[in-house]
């Protein structure tokens, strides 16, 4: 690995020369693979959590994360597709300490910056019971994946958007924590990206602190008074992290405070020079650095902000609330005709009684139903926890939201099929409610690549819930001779070969 040479001035300056030649050296090595487990899926094996914890190395900032001896064959892995684990840096895992530290009481919080969803899926794993997320992806490609992700993982109360910082404008006051985990030079990702690398450059780095700051003063007037934000990069430079979160401080009157971690983390503090003084205050600041030669991950940084819980102009905080309240339409078993008649599709066709039938299948196909509405999208039946109704409903009027709760059900014809989100969200989808089946290694995979499957002649006809090692990987319709495949096309594994040596859970 060559290192630009701006690069390596800077940063020998920034660290001193033993720090830096320790530092790349450990940048020229092979970088750590770490997982996070999904702990609502392992409940349903009878090994459990602890029994597949065991042999791995715990992350030890992250309450489920494993450092692995060797990179996994994941993509041939049913486990990973069916939401057990996410592969995520370890360094990023910190964020739990931020929202275990301060986040008691249930919240909404925002994901700003959130695709492949990581952080996401962590930060729904760790908040409070009750509380809502909204994960949002500028990029739209990348906001699927998010939705994808997020979907596997098997939460209702998520929203996934698809939306500008500067939109959330429209949402003043709203969100009790953000995270931002910013875009960045990618310094920390040097050697897992090599594109990274090629793509550094100091006017990057000039480009990033300024962009970062555009997206915190958007972002900004979203926050509750008292509310938090987590600002993160995966970079090394002062400029995008101490120099920003200092501006934090000075242009919005943030408070900036700090985490407890262990002396054995080896987390540096603040690298920030006083430039009267020319020294470095290592400890004087609440910020966190992850280095690749001192702590066991990737480059990562991260710091926690309050923002002040002054009084505001009472007439403007109540102005702005009641805009929003008075675009939040009611929510009731009308929208389910009126979703119906704006596609246009059923109309004219007896919508309101087909609605009705196909809406008490899907309230059979739910756990504790009382604490759901049931919600319509076009063609598709969905849950959302009732104690959420009016944030979503304010998210719908002010952003684009391409996901919502968990899909139940969609119609085709005089059916509703049931939605694969359904067979991955294990506190929704009610026991009993379809006949299930456990499949073997190979059908597992053939099942992901979308091929045919076929089941013993015992299984019931109708939709059968397919499990692999006692958890839910999707749906077939079990016809008899053959079970027709419902798994997402958009989702199958693509390669037709397994690999010589598999390396699965």
């Amino acid at each position: 690995m060559e290192l630009p040479a701006s690069f390596v001035d800077y940063t020998r300056s920034l660290l001193g020369e033993e720090e830096y030649e320790k530092l790349a050296v450990a940048l020229q090595q092979e970088p750590p693979v770490s997982i996070r487990f999904n702990n609502e899926k392992w409940k349903m094996q009878d090994e459990g959590l602890s029994a597949v914890h065991s042999p791995f190395g715990r992350v030890p900032w992250s309450s489920e994360g494993v450092y692995l001896d060797e990179r996994l064959t994941f993509t041939f892995d049913p486990l990973f597709h069916a939401g057990c684990f996410y592969v995520q840096e370890a360094s990023s895992m910190f964020v739990e300490q931020a929202l275990r530290q301060y986040i008691k009481e249930p919240a909404i919080m925002l994901d700003l910056c959130a695709a492949p969803g990581g952080k996401s899926t962590h930060a729904r794993s760790v908040l409070p019971e009750g509380s809502l997320l909204v994960a949002n992806e500028v990029i739209r490609n990348r906001s699927q994946v998010l939705a994808e992700n997020l979907a596997k993982w098997g939460h209702p109360d998520v929203v996934v958007t698809n939306n500008d910082p500067a939109d959330f404008a429209a949402l003043p006051s709203f969100f009790d924590v953000i995270l931002t985990d910013v875009p960045c030079s990618g310094e920390g990702m040097f050697r897992k990206d090599p594109v990274a690398i090629e793509e550094w450059t100091p006017e990057n780095v000039e480009i990033c602190w300024q962009r970062q700051r555009r997206i915190i003063a958007d972002i900004w007037p979203c926050l509750k008074p008292g509310g938090i934000l987590i600002y993160s990069t995966c970079t090394f430079n002062t400029k995008e992290d101490e120099e920003n979160v200092r501006w934090i401080q000075q242009e919005f009157g943030a408070e900036l405070l700090p985490l407890e971690v262990r002396e054995e983390w080896n987390i540096t503090g603040n690298l920030l020079k006083d430039e009267s003084a020319g020294t470095v205050h290592w400890e004087d600041i609440p910020v966190y650095h992850f280095f690749p030669h001192k702590t066991k991950g990737e480059g990562f940084f991260l710091a926690v902000l309050r923002k002040p819980c002054i009084e505001t102009d009472e007439n403007e905080t109540k102005k702005a609330w009641e805009t929003i309240n008075s675009q939040k339409s009611a929510i009731s078993k009308s929208t389910i005709a009126r979703a119906a008649k704006k596609k246009g599709k059923h109309a004219g066709k007896g919508v309101p009684s087909v609605a009705k039938e196909l809406m008490d299948v899907a309230r059979s196909w739910v756990r504790d139903i009382g604490n759901y509405s049931l919600l319509t999208d076009a063609e598709t039946v969905y849950a959302f926890p009732n104690a959420r109704l009016e944030e979503l409903e304010a998210l719908r009027q002010k952003l684009k939201v391409i996901q919502s709760g968990v899909s139940v059900g969609e119609v085709k014809g005089r059916d509703l099929v049931p939605a694969h989100a359904l067979a991955l969200c294990p506190v929704l989808l009610r026991d009993g409610a379809f006949v299930v089946e456990d499949i073997s290694y190979e059908q597992a995979i053939a099942y992901l690549r979308k091929e045919a499957i076929v089941l013993p002649a015992t299984v019931a006809r109708g939709f059968v819930l397919l499990t692999y090692r006692g958890v839910p990987l999707g749906f077939v319709k079990n016809i008899g001779n053959r079970a027709n495949n419902l798994y997402p096309q958009e989702w199958r594994i693509r390669s037709g070969y397994l690999p010589e040596e598999l390396r699965i859970l």
